[in-house]
């Protein structure tokens, strides 16, 4: 999970250049049983549920004040929404200030000092007031 947390904060394009230019390079030390790039990509999958709860349970206290801000997750163009199969059953349509999309609406909420509260990913829809309860 440490290794894919980095990958997405160095903001390198693909894993493989991640893993092979700067992990193999820099941070050898730090993982001293480092897999092939190519295993590596295969096990990530595997990491999906502890991550999820790693989220979940590692949130800041409830202090009042709070940020949300929401962002779509587009699944396919809106072109090929008729065509779309692979989230057909759980993507919806829904409207940003840019547009219609079909997807998700990903909301991240964050207290006055920093901490993240549990993400809540509804549906997407266009009418999406007052999700969360403080």
């Amino acid at each position: 999970m440490t290794i894919l947390i980095a990958f997405h904060q160095f903001h390198y394009r693909n894993f493989k250049a991640f893993y092979l230019l700067h992990l193999c390079r820099y941070a050898r030390s730090e993982f001293l049983n480092l897999l092939s790039d190519r295993r590596f990509v295969a096990l990530i999958p595997t990491t999906l549920m502890p991550l999820c709860v790693s989220l979940t349970t590692r949130h800041g206290a409830n202090t009042g004040v709070a940020v949300i801000d929401s962002t779509s997750l587009v699944v396919c163009h809106n072109r090929r929404i008729h065509s779309h199969n692979v989230f057909k059953p759980i993507a919806r349509r829904g409207k940003t200030s840019m547009g219609w999309f079909d997807g998700f609406t990903l909301h991240r909420v964050v207290n006055d000092r920093g901490s993240c509260w549990p993400v809540a990913s509804p549906l997407a829809t266009s009418t999406t007031v007052n999700p969360f309860r403080a």
